[in-house]
């Protein structure tokens, strides 16, 4: 790769990003009801996994489209959700508000 590529490459990023944001918006939807089951102490185990998988593949794939802090915050949440003891479920909510300021999706 030249330098004179990188043009190309952000464009095919934002093209792959911009396609992918419907997806996007439901995996958030789905760490939404996430954080509203932990906060009321009603996660589930389907829906933990269900979120785990979801932070797992943010954590690895924002960096990509240059989103470095929603990848931290990602991080953050996949390891909330791995052990999500009652102090700690109730940092989801907030967790997810910041992955989709690091988005600009809110």
């Amino acid at each position: 790769m030249t330098p004179k590529d990188a043009p190309e490459i952000n464009a095919l990023l934002m093209s792959l990003w911009e396609r992918g944001l419907p997806q996007v918006r439901e995996r958030l939807e789905v760490l939404d009801r996430a954080a509203t089951a932990a906060a009321s102490g009603k996660l589930t185990e389907d829906l933990q996994a269900e979120a785990l998988e979801i932070t797992h593949k943010f954590a690895g794939s924002l960096g990509m489209f240059g989103y470095t802090e929603g990848t931290e915050v990602a991080q953050q949440l996949e390891q909330v959700l791995e052990n999500p003891t009652l102090e700690r479920s109730s940092k989801v909510a907030g967790l997810v508000v910041q992955l989709r300021r690091a988005l600009q999706l809110e």
